[in-house]
């Protein structure tokens, strides 16, 4: 058993030697090179996509160091603390600007037009610790700054617990635990939402109605615990769950942060269960996922949409979200190809907000679903190019997707969620650490339809976004 320990780092460590000796350099969180010694090619392709090296690295819990080290040991030998001698913290920052299709109405109500081209400066800065805390403890913890809601607060986070063994035939088990604050943060390829394409994206853009609850829509305003293993670093296989912990709220009766209460919007009722089973191929300088992930949340709609007494006890709206994903990639000395997907079906029971005094359901029952295919190419990391087709559709609800009594723009006449379009997106790598995108993204249909969406004359592509962002790390 020794021998085989010994012969499974022995090849953990060729497999490092091989990622640094045939992939070209490319941008990543500056901290994990700094705390491995290893360019960040290694775990990247173009930050933030992972190589297979990158996800092994991320599920063993970010805790492969080459530092020199402060080490606390006991009279038996336990190890009980390793610090590294330089912290792995790093900065982020992206500095941007955003020009619609066409403005969008002056919003005091009066004739006229908002100004067009909005200038982010920042669009975010974000406070990153990213690498080891402990023996088989690591985390990604990100605090970012963002124009939009002019604070500072905490972003994607996951901190885990991870440790390996070696089975009978030499075949190894990576397991641990993962703390996060958004589903899907925690997952090791690019093709579920957290870490999805777009990579970055304009906050001064005019957004559609409708998201699947995995798809973002409750990032940072949960905490999940799960539970993952990785066998022969090619099956996958995670479940846990989630509760929230919601940020920045504050009980008008306490004064203090919770409890939670019916004044809370969608709040989880006890714990959602999350389930993630993926497994990859590789073969050459290519490698195969394919994989399914999913969560069920039933939520209390809050904001008085629920009678007294007992509005966390109530009727709740149940969101079931079942998904499947892959992603292909090609990885060469001088040519990086990407292509990845996935689709998000959801379920919904609306029991609260149908039966509410004041309803925002017309439907007890109702679906939506997302569709996300897009394809990526670099060549020697420098110059790249990102295309994408997405699509939402649903079922026809008025009050959930509801129509606006004067020019809406985020309405639609006809109460359906449907969007589609597509992205393109260049982009140019002049350092490692410095990324320029410029970004094109046209819509086909907005909410519902492609020409006078909203009922006041405005077209889907009346909301084509052209966004340029400067992007680096240090």
């Amino acid at each position: 058993m020794k021998h085989a320990v010994i012969k499974y780092l022995s090849s953990m460590v060729m497999v490092l030697v091989g990622g640094v000796a045939f992939i070209s350099p490319a941008q990543a969180v500056p901290s994990f090179a700094r705390q491995t010694g290893m360019a960040c090619e290694s775990c990247h392709t173009v930050y933030p996509e992972l190589t297979h090296f990158g996800r092994v690295f991320k599920a063993n819990g970010y805790t492969l160091d080459n530092l020199k080290e402060v080490r606390g040991i006991t009279a038996t030998k336990e190890e009980m603390l390793t610090l590294t001698g330089l912290p792995p913290i790093s900065l982020m920052v992206q500095v941007s600007e955003t020009w619609l299709s066409k403005e969008i109405p002056e919003s005091t109500g009066i004739d006229g037009k908002a100004q067009n081209g909005t200038v982010a400066f920042p669009q975010q800065i974000s406070l990153l610790y990213a690498g080891k805390i402990a023996p088989h403890l690591g985390g990604f913890i990100q605090m970012t700054y963002g124009n939009d809601s002019g604070t500072f607060g905490i972003d994607n986070t996951d901190i885990r617990y991870a440790n390996a063994l070696v089975l009978p035939n030499e075949q190894s088990l990576i397991y641990g635990v993962s703390l996060n604050n958004n589903p899907t943060v925690q997952d090791l390829w690019n093709s579920t939402p957290a870490f999805g394409y777009p990579y970055s994206a304009s906050n001064a853009n005019v957004s559609p109605l409708a998201a699947t609850q995995i798809d973002g829509t409750l990032g940072q305003d949960v905490a999940g615990l799960t539970f993952y293993a990785m066998w022969k670093e090619a099956l996958y296989a995670e479940v846990g769950v989630y509760r929230s912990a919601k940020q920045g709220v504050t009980n008008t009766i306490t004064g203090a942060a919770g409890p939670l209460d019916g004044s809370n919007s969608n709040v989880i009722a006890g714990t959602s269960p999350y389930e993630r089973l993926a497994y990859e191929h590789q073969w050459g300088r290519n490698s195969l996922e394919v994989g399914i992930y999913g969560a069920n949340f039933k939520l209390y709609p809050g904001g008085g949409t629920v009678d007294a007494p007992a509005v966390l006890h109530g009727p709740a709206n149940h969101f079931k979200d079942v998904a499947v994903d892959f992603q292909y990639q090609y990885i060469a000395e001088q040519h990086l190809f990407t292509l990845a997907g996935t689709r998000i079906h959801e379920a919904m029971t609306l029991d609260a907000s149908f039966n509410a005094d004041t309803a925002t359901a017309a439907n007890v029952k109702n679906d939506l679903s997302t569709l996300r295919l897009w394809s990526s190419y670099y060549y020697k990391r420098k110059y790249g190019a990102t295309a994408e087709y997405f699509s939402t559709t649903g079922s026809v609800d008025p009050l959930l997707y509801p129509a606006g009594e004067s020019a809406g723009v985020v309405t639609s006449a006809n109460g359906s969620p449907d969007t589609r379009g597509w992205i393109l997106e260049a982009n140019y790598m002049p350092w490692l650490n410095t990324k320029l995108s410029l970004q094109y993204t046209g819509y086909t249909k907005f909410n519902g339809a492609s020409k006078n969406y909203d009922g006041f004359g405005r077209n889907a592509s009346a909301n084509n976004t052209t966004y340029a962002v400067l992007w680096f790390a240090y």
